[in-house]
Order: structure tokens, then C-alpha cells, then sequence
């Protein structure tokens, strides 16, 4: 991922931060310089080199927050229960909600040495590298869903109970709240998602945004070494992750969204959408899901609401991506594809 000087709605009193760490993590040395990762729309994340190697810094982004957004606290509490387990996550080292240091609460993890993909259609992997990539992110999509949370001091990280319906509550108030305009599509996929809500009993931890670019790949080798990125993680239904992660299967090229959609697949070594399902159904050892075009739609819904926020905060200036602006198109997209689904269901 690309690495630029901090922004400047980002920036922050470094030589606090320097205080901060040197009295909490015992290999933390000056002269330490601060880079931004340029990417990513919700949490500003930031590189940290000192003499004795490199950390990761992600934070919240100043400015008013949506209620409930942006919970680094949370991310962090995931990634800790996580470690050691069969999900791999980067090894997080000190939480801190005291926002008299850098302004913000904000987490410190160790740096993954690894390759973030670039597209869904891996340019930089050959044929056969990019089928075993996605079989395997297919394997550790499923072994999040096989966490046991009860046992791993998760218990309490969501409501199991309702998921979809507290889901589609809480993001339609979240796209509401961040609105710059009316979108009869968006209204549209709201009432048919209300009206078609399926028996939802099944729960088991959720990533909430698994996709490529939230994963770290091994250096040389087509296989998943981190997955980060847990904002949005819940105890909810673990359809809905699977119909998020197959969303690129139905977006199109050429949109900061972009999408498999019209590629060729085959000759790519990608596979099509029904097999990375049944790739995902062996590994959980589970049967093939039934309502999957409420899935899909009500994934295209929520990416609509993430992307209408993301638009809203960089209106206001703070969002954490140069490219934020043109996230305004993405949310009528996303809201048009998941009305579409919804229309032909």
C-alpha cells in the first residue's frame, strides 16, 4: 500500500506520540518518523519507523464522527481475542483512549511484512497464484465464521440475536444522517430489504468489510498472512459476509469499486462466484446459503451507507483517502446494483 506524508487534516503533535510510546513500549526508540498509508476511507492508519523497526498506528479521524463509527477500540479487542488462533491477524501491542496524546483514540500493532492487492483481479499474480489466493480467502473467511466467541472473550462483542434487522436499522441511520441528496434507488432498496427480511438465528464473528484490500498476502506466496481491518466486526450473520466478499463478482471495472463484472475470468484463473461459494461451503462445511439475493442486496445497501459517510466526511475534510470525494458516485452505484438484485429476486 502507498505511503505518503501525513495529510494535513491528519497530522498530529508526533513528539507527544514519541513521549506516549517510549514509556509504553519497551523497543521504542528515537528518531522515529511517521508516514500515511494511502488507502483505506474510514481510519487514518500510519507507518512508523524508529532504529528498532516498524509499527503501525491506526486512529480515528478528527472531526464530528457518525455515532458508532470508527470504533478502533474495537478493532483492537477483535484482533487481540484473535491471536494465536486460526485467523491470522497482526499482533496488536497497546491500546489508547487517553485523546489528550494525539487527539483521537488510536491502537499500535506490529507491521506485516506482506503484499496488499492492489485489484480483485491480482494484476501482479500469475494464472494459478490467483485461483489458490482466492480458495484461501475463502478458507479464512470461514475460519472467522468458526471462531469460537464465546470462548475467546467475545461473548459480549454483539448481539447475536436479529443481526440483519438491527443492521439494516443501523445504516439506513447511518445513510441518513450522512445524506447530501435524494437517491430513489437507495429509498427504494431500503423498503424491499424491510419487507424481505429472512429468519436470521444463525451468528457467528464477522469481519463486516472482507475483501481483498483487507488482506495481506504472504510476500512470495499465494496465501493470506493478516487479515486487518476489523471496524466493522460484530457477532451477526455470517451470509452477510460472504454475499459482501462476492459483491465484486456483480460491480463493474472502472470504478473506485471496481469490480470482476464483465472480465474474463477464466482466462484469469479467478473463480466465478459460484464456485468461490461452494470453495466457502467446504471449508465451512456447510450447505449452499438460501435467500442469496437478499444477501447481496442488502450488502450492496450497506456499502452504500459506508460509502455515502465517507463522502459526507470528505465534504467536511476529514476523511482519510484523497480519493474520498468520488465515493459519492460509488454510493449511488452501490444502491442502483443491490435495487437491481432486489428488482430481479
Amino acid at each position: 500500500m502507498p505511503l505518503i506524508d501525513v495529510l494535513p487534516q491528519h497530522r498530529f503533535d508526533e513528539a507527544s506520540l514519541w513521549r506516549y510510546l517510549a514509556a509504553q513500549l519497551p523497543d521504542f526508540t528515537e528518531p522515529a518518523t511517521v508516514r500515511q498509508f494511502q488507502g483505506g476511507q474510514s481510519n487514518p492508519t500510519f507507518l512508523i519507523e524508529t532504529p528498532a523497526g516498524r509499527v503501525v498506528l491506526r486512529k480515528k479521524p478528527p472531526g464530528r464522527l457518525l455515532p458508532s463509527a470508527h470504533l478502533v477500540e474495537r478493532e483492537y479487542r477483535v484482533m487481540k481475542a484473535l491471536a494465536q488462533g486460526a485467523v491470522p491477524v497482526p499482533n496488536v501491542r497497546l491500546l489508547c483512549t487517553d485523546d489528550s496524546v494525539i487527539g483521537t483514540a488510536f491502537y499500535v500493532m506490529d507491521f506485516v511484512d506482506g503484499r496488499v492487492p492492489s485489484s480483485v483481479t491480482l494484476p501482479d499474480c500469475s494464472r494459478s497464484e490467483r485461483g489458490r489466493i482466492y480458495d484461501d480467502m475463502a478458507r479464512v473467511l470461514a475460519a472467522i465464521h468458526a471462531v469460537d466467541w464465546r470462548n475467546c472473550g467475545l461473548d459480549d462483542f454483539g448481539k447475536p440475536e436479529r443481526y440483519l434487522a438491527r443492521q439494516l436499522d443501523r445504516w439506513t441511520r447511518q445513510y441518513l444522517a450522512s445524506m447530501t441528496g435524494e437517491d430513489a434507488a437507495m429509498a427504494s432498496l431500503i423498503g424491499w430489504l424491510q419487507q424481505n427480511l429472512p429468519a436470521d438465528d444463525e451468528a457467528s464473528l464477522v469481519h463486516g468489510d472482507y475483501r481483498l484490500g483487507n488482506l495481506i498476502l504472504h510476500a512470495s506466496e499465494p496465501r493470506i498472512i493478516a487479515v486487518v481491518d476489523w471496524e466493522l466486526a460484530t457477532l451477526g450473520a455470517p451470509l452477510g459476509d460472504l454475499a459482501y466478499t462476492c459483491m465484486s463478482y456483480r460491480i463493474p471495472p472502472g470504478h473506485a469499486l471496481s469490480g470482476l463484472a464483465a472480465e474474463n475470468l477464466a482466462a484469469l484463473g479467478i473463480p466465478g462466484e459460484d464456485e468461490f461459494i461452494a470453495s466457502y461451503c467446504r471449508y465451512a462445511g456447510r450447505a449452499l446459503p438460501d435467500h442469496w439475493a437478499f444477501y447481496l442486496a442488502f450488502s450492496f445497501f450497506r456499502m452504500a451507507a459506508i460509502t455515502q459517510g465517507v463522502y459526507a466526511r470528505a465534504q467536511q475534510g476529514n476523511a482519510a483517502d484523497r480519493r474520498a470525494i468520488e465515493h459519492g458516485r460509488v454510493a449511488r452505484l452501490a444502491a442502483e446494483l443491490g435495487w437491481s438484485i432486489a428488482r430481479s429476486a
